[in-house]
């Protein structure tokens, strides 16, 4: 299993299994890395810009695949846990620790040429990807804390989002 600088795990053996796209390509197959930050990397530029910045990976006939790029970078943007579901209820104006965390399924390592490719955890599963043997693609349920936390938050954006005429409010005062 990959494992973090610090030696622990990342929940998975083959990150760029977990990976729906790049970060760099358009809706309409272009790399925007080659067009936006040319000057990073001149050649790489060049050859996007003679194939008209067309990303290699969505060319069946390149032979490429997402570890194949060197400017590579996976973020998953779907706000749920990617183990257990649990979707992210934030509470912006108490300040409460988020329910997700972003997890690093591999490291950027300019040496040897890695790619940054992170995920979506709940807190709770994020630690036993850490502490234990559990893995991203274990058939996980939202624990019960886990649940309830989401539960309590979905009751606070009910109250907030609550409709009380200024008539019901003057006949408590």
């Amino acid at each position: 299993m990959e494992k973090t600088p610090q030696g622990t795990s990342v929940g998975v053996d083959d990150p760029y299994a977990h990976v729906s796209r790049c970060d760099h390509l358009t809706d309409d197959g272009r790399c925007r890395y080659a067009f936006h930050y040319a000057g990073n990397d001149p050649a790489f530029a060049a050859a996007r810009r003679a194939d008209e910045f067309q990303c290699p990976v969505g060319d069946p006939d390149s032979g490429w695949e997402w570890r194949d790029c060197p400017h590579f970078r996976s973020t998953e943007h779907n706000r749920e846990c990617a183990r257990c579901g649990l979707a992210e209820r934030l509470n912006t104006h108490t300040g409460d620790r988020p329910l997700l965390e972003e997890h690093h399924l591999s490291y950027a390592d300019r040496d040897a040429g890695t790619h940054e490719i992170t995920v979506f955890l709940c807190r709770w599963c994020h630690a036993k990807i850490h502490t234990s043997f559990a893995r991203i693609d274990d058939d996980a349920s939202p624990g019960p804390e886990a649940l309830a936390e989401a539960e309590t938050r979905r009751g606070h954006e009910l109250d907030e989002f609550g409709f009380e005429p200024a008539s019901k409010r003057r006949e408590r005062e």
